[in-house]
Parts: C-alpha cells; structure tokens; sequence
C-alpha cells in the first residue's frame, strides 16, 4: 500500500514532465527515455547508477514504456574505469539495462582496440555515424527502438574533437598516417552530410521520431561541429541528445528549414538524468531531473530495491583495498578551481585558464624528476582537487585519472612560444590544452586576438600576426627563440601531440619516462623534495604568479 501511494505521489510531481492522466485516473502509456552523459565513471555520485535504474523503475511500474540511453564520456575519469580500462564500467552499464549508447571521446582513452572490446562486451549497441576506419563506418550509423508502439531511431554523433583531445597516434597507422577518423573538416559539411544520410536511412526504415545521441557539445572551440551547427545544418531530427561541454541544460534550436528541435543536456557526474518523453498524443517533450534537493525522487528512490546499488558496491570494493592506501599529506587544498568571475557563488575550472596551485604542485614535480629546464602540464589532463589532510592513492588518481608518462625532449625556444601560444588561444573561455608551467614564466595580452591557424584536423599549423602570450622566462631569464631548452610534458603532448600540440615533432627525445608516469612523479616529489607533506609554499590557490595577464 506505502510503495502504490508513493507512485501515485511521483506521478503527480512529475507531472510537469509531460504525465498523462485520464478521465477515470488511469495514465496513458507514454515513451520514456531516461540519459545520461558524461558519467565519468562516477557510479556512486549524485543519482549514480543505481538511482538512474530506481527512477526507470518507477515509471516503468507507472506504466511508461522506458529505455535507457548514455551520450559518451562513461568509461574514464577516475580509478573504476580507469584501473579496468573502462570494463568494470561497461559491465555496471550491463546490469543497469542500457539500451543504446554513442562513443564519447573519452572511450578512446585506453585505444581504438580497447574501445572495439568494451563495444563487444556491452549488451547494447554503440552506435556512431561519423567514426571511420579508412573511409568505411566501424559502427551502425543508427538503431531503432519500439516504445509504447512508437518506433524512435537513435543517431550516434561523436564529436570530431576526439581526434584531438585522445592519444593522435591511438588513430595513426605504423607510419604514423591517420587510418581514423570522425569527418573533422574544417567546414563541418562532411559531418552534416553524414548526420543528414543517416536520419534520412532511419526515417526511410520506419522511424516515427529520430533522436540525434550526440557527444558534441555546445562550447565555441567545438565549432562547426556543435550540436547546434548539427542541427541548423541537417532536417528531421526530433530532438538531440547531448554531452561533451557538461552543461546541464534545456534548449529549442532551428534546424534548416526553420523547424523547432529540442536540445538537452545532463551536466557532469550524475548531477541530472535526462528525459524524453514522447506521449500517447504523440507532443515529444525534454527536460532534467536534479540530483541535488530533488528530495520526492530520492524518497522514491530508496524504496525501489533492484539490486543496483550493491553490484556499484562490490564494483568498487574490489579496488578498495589498493586505493585506500594513504600515499602523502598535505597542509593545504591544491585546486583545479576558481569562482567564477560572472557568479561568486558557482565554481569554474580555473586550471583550464589561469594558474592554479594544483598545477604549480604538478609541474614541480615534473622538473624535480627530470632536472628540465622548464614543465608543462595541459590544463585539462588534471580532473580534480587534492584536499587537505591524508591523501590516498584513490584520490590521487581521481585527480589524475590518465597515467601519462613523463617525458622530456629538447625543444627550441621558438616551440616553446609556439607551445604557449597554442595553450592560450581560447583565453578567457577555457581549453583543456592551457598550458601550467614550472621554471617558466609567461603573460597573456588581451588586447591581442590569437593568431592561431589550425590544420585540416583542427591541430596547431602556425600563428598569424602578432602574439598574444609575451614576457616569456625561462629560469628568469628572457625566453631565447633560437635557444635549445630541456622540457619536461606528458607523452600526451610531447608524444602523441594530444590537444593539437604538434609543434614538437622532430624533438629530440632525451627520455620516454617509460619508467616515470605522473602520479609517480608527484609522490616522488612531496616525499623527496617537500620532506612527506605539502605545504604553504602551495598556500595560494591561484599559485605563485608564473601565469599573468596584461591589464
């Protein structure tokens, strides 16, 4: 009787979603699709798994015909995923009954290979229109699904920024030739096409409703490939699933000729679960749950008894053991973050902007390690804060979740500022590839537009007029272009020219650090050099003023 009267109580608040009561009190069999994206292997976090398999489970008992769908970026982002190379999160997306999911670009992190297995162990399908092997598709460009009598077709999208934002040479064959790729022309007209052939294919098969599952995003540096340039650019899709730039929104878009398409998207981390509900009367509708006070879900929530919650639990209790070891201590908070200067009160990820103590900590470590004249770090390879207090090895990778080895090569001063250049271009909005920097200081003008020019794949080509970074110091002293300094990176950017950084080609390689990842470094770092624990030297969470910008 106490979980029947708790149905009916959901049904009602979730009325605003789109529910449908009729006459005699009996609600019409609706289409229900419940989203996520950008989970980021946080199966615990905000609703998590287990509160995404208990809301499926209230409406499917309200009677809705439900499916559950991902919009990429599951499988990485901290230890779970990354320790099992995104298995362990493939099989909780088994358990929970997902039925149709689209590759982000982090699914990638671990290689197309690894990507190609976890496809095969998941028990629903990847579906992506714009991935290539050699010019020939690797996955379906579509599925199609029954609900409550309504045939709806999902169209996977995966931005063409993987390329990018992943290992290059995960894509490349043995002579270092491109074999992959995600239709990245610099125009976006051979993605269109494709997202047009495929909805066209879908209608033609029999969809009532086609559903864009995109992992594009909405961020300026995803242009032209966003979801709205998508959607302005193509006709018949009925709504666009998306994630990528983390926004947790709702928005109407136009497509090309003028039609209204719904655009929604979940936020980071289990902080919402989307929804789509096409009703018997056929309105198709969108729109967020949120994790945060949405008290009537959670309630329901704990009631429903499916069992997920406890696979989450022994997922996790299997790597407990090793990441609950205390590895180092520290005095103080090292940050990533920053308010934002729009709204004090909300957070932004400062390290992809600004200099942070996080990033001061990080490439300190690297230069101790390797005796380099100067470190970088991209912004967007740390994903968290270290807290102050004991540090475990769990929080460690959490906060650096990719195990990039640290190497060094010997690059000119001209690299450099190419480098730095690069890095800032997006300044002020942030870029994963903003470089952090040890023994080398450097100021961004903002008066000075970037004269980046990027390749065909949307990699660094050269830059164009005068340079916005200037003042550049290498151990105080003015940068010399012609000069030839040792630098420490991750092979990420110094290997394998991750976030479009290629101007090191030709470098000579001094050491592959196939002996030295990042986290090794940090803990060598505070054990050797700051005597076990991190301290006031890190005090300021805007760092030591190594980064500055001209006023």
């Amino acid at each position: 009787m106490k979980s029947r009267f708790l149905l009916v109580v959901l049904a009602l608040v979730f009325s605003g979603a789109g529910f449908l009561f009729g006459q005699d009190g009996a609600r019409a069999r609706d289409a229900v699709v419940l989203f996520t994206g950008d989970v980021h292997c946080a199966v615990d976090q905000g609703y998590g798994y287990a509160g995404l398999t208990g809301l499926r489970d209230v409406f499917a008992s309200a009677g809705d015909d439900v499916l559950l769908a991902d919009c990429g970026d599951a499988v990485q982002g901290e230890p779970l995923g990354g320790e099992t190379r995104g298995e362990a999160i493939v099989a909780l997306m088994n358990a929970a009954g997902y039925s149709v999911a689209v590759p982000g670009n982090h699914e990638f992190d671990f290689g197309v290979p690894q990507f190609l297995k976890l496809a095969e162990l998941a028990d629903f399908p990847y579906v992506c229109c714009n991935f290539r092997h050699n010019g020939e598709r690797v996955l379906k460009p579509y599925v199609i699904r029954e609900l409550a009598g309504v045939k709806i077709a999902f169209v996977g999208i995966a931005t063409p920024k993987t390329l990018g934002s992943v290992r290059s040479s995960y894509f490349k064959d043995a002579d270092r030739n491109f074999v992959y790729d995600f239709m990245q022309d610099a125009t976006g007209e051979t993605l269109y096409r494709a997202v047009q052939d495929a909805v066209d294919a879908a209608r033609a098969e029999g969809a009532d409703y086609v559903v864009a599952l995109a992992h594009l995003g909405v961020s300026e540096d995803c242009a032209p490939w966003r979801s709205v340039d998508v959607v302005a650019n193509t006709t018949g899709i009925d709504a666009v699933l998306d994630g990528h730039s983390h926004d947790a929104a709702v928005v109407r878009l136009k497509n090309k000729e003028g039609r209204e398409t719904v655009r929604c998207a979940c936020g980071v981390k289990f902080s919402h679960i989307g929804w789509l509900r096409i009703g018997a009367d056929g309105r198709l509708d969108a729109g967020l749950y949120d994790g945060i006070g949405a008290d009537v879900p959670r309630m329901g929530l704990d009631l429903i008894k499916n069992g997920m919650a406890e696979k989450v639990a022994e997922a996790k209790a299997k790597l407990a053991q090793t990441l609950d070891e205390v590895v180092a201590k520290s005095r103080v908070n090292l940050t990533i973050f920053g308010p934002d200067p729009n709204d004090p009160a909300k957070r932004v990820r400062t390290v992809r902007r600004a200099e942070t103590n996080m990033g001061d900590f990080c490439t300190d470590a690297f230069r101790f390690r390797t005796g380099a004249d100067a470190a970088f770090l991209n912004g967007g390879t740390i994903r968290g804060d270290l807290g102050a207090g004991e540090i475990t090895r769990g929080e460690l990778k959490v906060a650096h979740p990719f195990g990039n080895k640290i190497v060094t090569v010997e690059a000119t001063g001209r690299q450099i500022l190419d480098a730095l250049e690069w890095g800032a271009r997006e300044w002020p909005a942030e870029s994963g590839g903003f470089l952090q920097t040890s023994g080398l200081t450097y100021a961004i003008d903002p008066r000075v537009k970037s004269g980046c020019v990027k390749d065909a794949v949307g990699a660094f080509a050269r830059v164009e007029g005068e340079r916005r970074v200037k003042n550049v110091k290498i151990g105080g002293e003015p940068l010399d272009p012609d000069k030839s300094y040792k630098l420490a990176c991750t092979d990420y950017v110094l290997l394998d020219e991750g976030d479009g950084f290629v101007m090191f080609r030709g470098c000579r390689i001094l050491d592959r650090g196939e002996s030295l990842d990042d986290c090794r470094a940090f803990l060598d770092y505070a054990a050797e050099e700051l005597g076990g624990e991190i301290g006031e030297r890190y005090a300021n969470p805007h760092g030591e003023g190594r980064i500055t910008v001209l006023q």
